[in-house]
């Protein structure tokens, strides 16, 4: 009898970004991390000058995605506030810029 795997916690938030985060390349830059930690979802610039982000994957992963952003995210922005809510999963591997 094979053992059957454990199973793995998925879990999805969405982010909202706000302070000097359009323009500066944020997008870009959240995409690459979320794809080098390996997280689905999308980030997207809003009309009113925030940045929405939905990430999904692991909790240790997201962690890390929400620590990045908590830290200020690229080196070009300047993040002043970061506003975090609890999704349920939507089964998104990859990440896109929309």
């Amino acid at each position: 009898m094979s053992a059957q795997p454990e199973p793995v916690d998925i879990v999805r938030r969405r982010v909202v970004v706000s302070g000097v985060v359009q323009g500066v390349g944020f997008r870009f830059s959240t995409e690459g991390e979320a794809d080098r930690i390996g997280v689905g979802g999308f980030v997207r610039n809003r009309p009113d000058g925030t940045v929405e982000i939905e990430v999904e994957g692991e909790p240790q992963d997201v962690d890390e995605l929400l620590a990045w952003l908590h830290g200020g995210g690229p080196s070009s922005a300047e993040v002043t506030r970061v506003d975090v809510s609890e999704l349920a999963p939507l089964g998104e591997s990859a990440f896109e810029t929309r």
